[in-house]
């Protein structure tokens, strides 16, 4: 995976910058305490662990700054003759090829690092927050569907306990009337006690319905048929839209 923003990761604002000055002075002060011991041995050193640490918390970019700094220091006050810039001989040579170079291959390696790290750590977020996402939504897929079957129970569950059911019905609340008319037929999910009792013609008169409202239905009387209202009622659930049918009055 290739990220953009690998090259970003060294803090910004005017915080690191004088941890840079503060890292150049201890590592000068460290060196001064030094040279009565080292005399003019490794001049650079110092410095050179200076822009390694430099570089690891804050960027290439400071650590460039504290090398050419602690380069101009060290040749200034511990290469001989001491602190005196009119002079250049063989050890000044040497301090500015090794030193540089050095100091360069070191920063560049631990960038090159920090680089990796900090890309490993996005992409650990990026797949982190890819993951919580996945879950997020099968979680709400799960109870979706277990709201679906609670609810689709209950329609099945109702017709047997309530004898003034007639129909109950289901259609999607997204189609259209064309598609729901088309499709009458399927969207009856339950059959109530009362289904039987009703003349066939208003069954399927019933059942081509996508709007509530009251109906006169015909319903077995003995041997005859006699008219009653039938009122249906919408009701809207998570699950979908459902259209309950239910004679107003038990025979």
């Amino acid at each position: 995976m290739k990220v953009k923003n690998a090259g970003r990761w060294a803090p910004r604002g005017a915080r690191p910058w004088l941890y840079t000055g503060f890292a150049i002075a201890i590592a000068s002060g460290i060196r001064i305490l030094l040279h009565p011991l080292l005399g003019p041995i490794m001049p650079g050193t110092a410095f050179l662990i200076a822009a390694a640490l430099i570089e690891y918390f804050f960027g290439m970019t400071r650590a460039i700054f504290a090398m050419v700094i602690g380069l101009l220091i060290a040749d200034y006050l511990f290469v001989p003759p001491y602190q005196q810039i009119a002079v250049f001989d063989q050890s000044d040579l040497a301090l500015l090829i090794s030193y540089p170079l050095i100091t360069i291959v070191v920063i560049c390696l631990i960038e090159r690092l920090r680089r990796a790290q900090f890309r490993a750590e996005l992409i650990g977020q990026v797949a982190q927050s890819r993951y919580e996402m996945l879950l997020r939504r099968d979680n709400e897929r799960v109870l979706a569907d277990r709201a679906a079957d609670e609810t689709h129970r209950l329609m099945r569950h109702l017709p047997h306990y309530h004898d003034d059911i007639v129909l109950i019905k289901a259609f999607d609340r997204k189609a259209g009337a064309e598609a729901r008319r088309a499709r009458h037929d399927a969207t009856a999910i339950a059959q109530g006690t009362r289904f039987d009792n009703v003349h066939p013609d208003d069954v399927k008169r019933l059942a081509s319905m996508i709007h509530p409202g009251s109906q006169r239905v015909r319903i077995t009387h003995g041997s005859a048929f006699r008219t009653i209202t039938c009122l249906g009622e919408q009701f809207t659930t998570h699950a979908g839209d459902f259209l309950v049918f239910r004679v107003e009055e038990a025979s």
